[in-house]
């Protein structure tokens, strides 16, 4: 299990799912009745960015714990990515309300989600690889 290089990559979009909820994404003027107030942008500003930042890093987390069936690593890793989807369409509607801004610097955490999913794909789509190679020798 610990052994593997899709369980780092799993437990890194992990992490990197949960460091949204606690860094901003984004920081900017918004318009709020008609006064333009500095706001910050993370996964806390709305109920739905926090269950799917929190369900995103669950995901990643029980894929490590599920090593003995490949194939549903895979699913749930697409899983992640569909999550990750939907929340990146959520941030985009929450910058659009904002009059002028810029992302900040730890949104890079934020972009390295797919990217430790995809990974981790590639390394699961390897083992099965070495399995099946394993099964033709016997």
């Amino acid at each position: 299990m610990l052994q593997r290089i899709q369980t780092l990559w799993l437990l890194l979009a992990a992490a990197f799912s949960f460091f949204t909820l606690r860094f901003s994404l984004y920081n900017g003027n918004k318009l709020v009745n008609g006064i333009s107030e500095y706001n910050m942008l993370s996964a806390t500003s709305s109920l739905f960015l926090i269950i799917l930042a929190v369900a995103a890093g669950l995901v990643a987390l029980i894929t490590v714990f599920m090593y003995k069936n490949r194939s549903t690593q895979q699913k749930l890793c697409i899983s992640g990515l569909v999550l990750f989807i939907i929340s990146g369409l959520l941030y985009y509607t929450q910058i659009k309300s904002f009059t002028e801004g810029s992302f900040t610097l730890w949104s890079v955490f934020y972009f390295f989600i797919p990217v430790s999913f995809i990974l981790a794909m590639r390394g699961i789509y390897r083992d099965q690889k070495l399995v099946k190679s394993i099964d033709r020798l016997r």
